[in-house]
């Protein structure tokens, strides 16, 4: 019997093993199994006497089991196996950890006393004992075979797995060989005639080389082989994607003389920057085509994306359509309606009527909320998760407007749009995306770009605060807090975490990878315990806010901050996006080396706003030269949001900068890593578009066809549908 990819795994390694596989991992078919790749190669190197052992390496031995036993463990739960070998000269310890004592006695008869073998594993040491911690080992009868294996063996590279306490390294090498082993032919996305001008192996001598190589070369062919693979499939399947969209009939939404749109543009103070205009015009012959407009703007902090979002608003307004925008937060929510409101004026705002739509509105508000809604007597909608709601309807939904999308996933941003009849859509994004990023993440929208600034604004110069070598500058950083609150202007200050006293530190953002595990200095709580105590800070109109707090007092302190009654307002990241405070004129970033490049750049967008130049300071106990202290003065180096997103991407890895919440196929990215594949990525594409036009069903390449159904799973593929 031959397994396919498709084959499931309880049908393939049984029950149990399905069901670990399934919990540790999200497995349940043999594909994806073996699209688990190893995380990296350790060479066996050659024999080596035990007492020759180098700490700290990868090595492999010959020895025999001179004693053997399990036990329960002491402090945790599970049990482990002790077992002592030797080559006749020294000897090592070999330790196992298993989940229970009946399986830690069944290694422990495995490994039984006179039994030799070869062992492959890292050394270290263990109360002065050279240890093996979980190596790899192959028991034989025979002394010379095993000699004679170990030393065919030992040019062929070890794959480390990613794993999980229940499901270890080896063992996964165990399961993915035996599939191996029964596995039969395997579809290639690629024809024949474009794999051999590629250059690239079958994909199943690819899935044999990256995990069970041979020799060390046998790697980078496999490697490069998958990487077109996972490029061609996510190009075709987000291509795929925008073409459906695209074959939607879409209502035609246009703006007419005297209406809505030409009032509003007609009563604005002031003049749309050239960007502002060029991307207006493109969503207005948009909006007036008969499919569905699908579109990501991408803007600086500040660049008036909102703006150019609210013009298309009122042009599908015109004809009774309605606009939902969903924010990521209660508080930006809450600041478009009162921001959108301000700038419709009151004429214009009882015409479209904005309304807000949250979860932690009352059950009355929200009642008379949806009912505005689903009877079409408001235009506009602004809301949170809650617009996603089955309980939420619309009476014409025309427009989706999904801001910020990396908090977003794709589901939700088709299920919002599946709420009406294929509705058009806008992405707003103030975090700017690299070329081969928004290929990778948003393939499927047409992109437009706001880099111009509005004029008036004065602008934002950032500096470093290095404690690290000049601790002294705590000190000063509060006092020019101080001087600036003392000309009539406002402060903010930012914080990592909520309450770093507490066991385990709140958080309204996870940390940068290079720094997680490290807790941040300052909280909320704690900087305001301290400036309470501050000579002149102690004395200032000041707040907190962070987002465990409740909606509406959240919401109370940001609007007493905008209305100029807070000097200080001292709160986490959850003021990073949409909060428009033109008298704030300085913020303070505590723990700066804590967030990552783009967050930085976001954040700081808060002040600077009006007619007072922005003051942004950077502190941080970072060391010089390190990662951490890198991205904070990256950011102190420019105002430039395009050159930041490639810094952050040098310095992070895309795997971050693309988030975790992008699902669907734009998630799971394995081989292929956007920054260094990008000319593979753009290739792909171009393949991906020629087999289309050739073939849009696909039907003549039944094995791209096959890995995409693969890839995406059918959730994806109903949410990738929905309009």
């Amino acid at each position: 019997m031959s397994f396919e990819l498709d084959t499931p795994l309880t049908e393939a390694l049984g029950t149990s093993t399905a069901r670990s596989l399934q919990r540790a991992f999200g497995m349940s078919t043999v594909g994806q199994l073996l699209g688990h790749y190893p995380r990296r190669y350790a060479d066996r190197g050659e024999l080596t006497p035990i007492i020759q052992l180098p700490i700290g390496e990868t090595v492999t031995i010959v020895a025999e089991v001179l004693s053997s036993g399990a036990r329960p463990m002491r402090n945790r739960r599970g049990a482990m196996t002790e077992v002592t070998i030797g080559d006749g000269i020294g000897r090592m310890s070999l330790t196992f950890f298993a989940k229970n004592v009946g399986q830690a006695e069944w290694r422990a008869k495995e490994l039984a006393v006179g039994r030799r073998g070869i062992f492959s594993g890292k050394v270290s040491v263990f109360n002065n004992t050279l240890q093996f911690a979980h190596p790899d080992y192959e028991l034989f009868d025979d002394t010379e075979a095993a000699y004679r294996k170990a030393d065919a063996h030992k040019d062929v590279p070890i794959t480390i797995y990613p794993a999980t306490s229940a499901v270890q390294s080896w063992q996964f090498a165990k399961m993915v060989a035996s599939v191996l082993d029964k596995l039969g032919e395997v579809p290639d996305p690629l024809p024949d005639h474009l794999r051999e001008r590629e250059g690239l192996l079958t994909a199943r001598q690819a899935l044999e080389q990256i995990h069970r190589p041979r020799r060390r070369g046998d790697v980078d062919p496999a490697v490069r082989t998958l990487r077109m693979h996972e490029a061609l499939v996510l190009q075709t399947a987000l291509l795929q994607q925008r073409e459906q969209v695209r074959s939607l009939t879409a209502t035609p939404r246009r703006a007419t003389e005297g209406g809505l749109l030409e009032r509003f543009d007609a009563a604005l103070p002031f003049t749309l920057t050239p960007d502002q205009q060029r991307v207006g015009d493109e969503i207005a012959t948009d909006l007036v085509a008969d499919r569905p407009m699908n579109r990501l703007i991408q803007g600086e902090v500040g660049s008036g994306k909102t703006l150019v979002a609210l013009r298309a608003m009122l042009q599908v307004a015109e004809s009774g359509g309605q606009a939902a925008l969903i924010a990521p937060t209660e508080v930006l929510a809450a600041q478009h309606l009162r921001s959108i409101t301000r700038m419709l004026g009151p004429d214009l705002s009882a015409e479209v009527i904005p309304t807000l739509l949250t979860g932690q509105m009352t059950v009355p508000e929200r009642r008379r909320a949806a009912l505005r809604v689903a009877s079409g007597q408001s235009l506009i909608v602004i809301g949170t998760h809650a617009l996603l709601s089955e309980k939420t309807t619309f009476a014409d939904l025309a427009l989706v407007v999904v801001d910020e999308q990396h908090r977003f996933g794709v589901e939700q941003r088709e299920s919002l749009r599946a709420k009406g009849t294929a509705p058009h859509a806008i992405v707003l994004t103030a975090t700017p995306i690299p070329r081969t990023v928004a290929m990778t993440v948003f393939g499927d929208l047409d992109t437009s770009v706001i880099r111009s600034m509005p004029a008036g604004r004065a602008g934002i110069q950032t500096f470093v605060a290095p404690l690290a070598e000049k601790p002294e500058w705590f000190g000063r950083v509060w006092e020019r807090a101080g001087e600036e609150i003392a000309q009539g202007r406002q402060v903010f200050a930012v914080c990592a975490a909520i309450d770093t006293a507490k066991e385990s530190v709140e958080s309204d953002e996870a940390p940068p990878p290079d720094v997680e595990g490290k807790g941040p200095k300052w909280g909320v709580v704690q900087l305001a315990e301290a400036l309470a105590t501050h000579p002149t800070l102690s004395k200032v109109r000041s707040a907190v806010l962070h987002g465990k707090m409740p909606s509406e007092q959240k919401d109370a302190v940001m609007q007493a901050f905008a209305r100029g009654e807070l000097d200080l307002l001292i709160a986490t990241t959850v003021i990073e996006v949409g909060v428009d405070v033109p008298n704030a004129s300085m913020m303070v970033i505590m723990d700066a080396d804590r967030f990552g490049v783009s967050q930085l750049h976001q954040v700081r967008g808060r002040v600077g706003r009006g007619e007072h130049a922005g003051l942004c300071l950077l502190v941080t106990e970072a060391e010089a030269g390190t990662p951490a202290r890198e991205r904070v003065e990256a950011v102190a180096a420019t105002l430039d949001g395009f050159e930041l997103a490639e810094v952050d991407l040098d310095l992070r890895g895309e795997g971050d900068v693309l988030g975790a919440s992008q699902a669907g196929v734009k998630s799971s990215l394995r081989l292929l890593r956007v920054v260094k594949d990008a000319g593979l990525i753009a290739h792909a594409r171009d393949l991906a578009e020629s087999i289309l036009i050739a073939d849009p069903s696909l039907d003549e390449h039944p094995g791209l066809r096959g890995a995409i159904n693969r890839r995406v799973s059918d959730a994806d593929r109903a949410a990738l549908g929905k309009n």
